[in-house]
């Protein structure tokens, strides 16, 4: 599950930073609403933990603007407004759960574990399929009418954002983002690398669901050789 944390608390975002890694889970943090924003659009995380206050572009509008572009993405709203109108407000604005500074880590973690019990959209069932292609989420595997095979941790998160988008183009930052982290200082040419091996992968299993490539830009996945 990877989170992303958007607080201009520096201290605090670091905090909650180390907490969260050494609860397992993986982290990506910004201290601005724009580049909240910016992040956020990328569609890139599992859950955002959102601070209301936030200099230029507030958590509110942020959310706001996220939800309008259709943006699902969970959010748990951190601020230290703890009116009942206030939460209401954050709640409207589609916060899916709502926590008050200064709060204790425990309960922020436990807060996160209840959001990923939550049937969201983006765990929907332990499968995703595409095609004649079954993506095991539970077990990291792939399944075609020749079989199935186990995958890397690397090749799995790239197969899922896939399959999560079946027949929309995916641009390589998303897939970058999504995968290594936006800030990850990783070589261009190991997306190419690792689309490679998954092309094998759906060949071993014997599938027909194909990725294709749309040069310069990124890669879609079709249930049929449309590429």
């Amino acid at each position: 599950m990877k989170i992303l944390i958007v607080e201009d608390d520096r201290a605090l975002c670091e905090a909650i930073d180390l907490h969260l890694i050494q609860a397992g889970y993986e982290t990506e943090a910004c201290h601005s609403g724009e580049d909240g924003l910016l992040l956020g659009m990328q569609k890139a995380h599992d859950l955002i933990l959102l601070d209301r206050m936030l200099p230029a572009l507030d958590g509110l509008t942020l959310l706001s603007i996220l939800r309008k572009k259709g943006i699902g993405t969970p959010v748990l709203m951190i601020t230290a407004l703890d009116g009942v109108g206030d939460r209401v407000e954050g709640l409207d604005a589609g916060a899916d759960d709502y926590l008050v500074k200064p709060f204790a880590m425990e309960e922020l973690l436990a807060r996160v574990r209840a959001l990923a019990r939550r049937p969201q959209q983006w765990e929907g069932s332990e499968t995703l399929s595409c095609g004649d292609a079954l993506l095991d989420l539970a077990h990291q595997s792939l399944s075609g009418p020749g079989g199935s095979c186990s995958l890397s941790r690397r090749e799995f998160q790239l197969l899922e954002a896939l399959f999560r988008n079946p027949g929309q183009l995916l641009s390589r930052a998303v897939l970058f983002a999504r995968v290594w982290g936006s800030d990850a200082a990783v070589e261009d040419g190991n997306l190419d690398s690792y689309i490679h091996f998954l092309r094998r992968r759906l060949r071993s299993v014997g599938s027909s669901t194909a990725i294709c490539t749309v040069h310069g830009v990124g890669y879609r996945l079709e249930g049929a050789p449309l590429c």
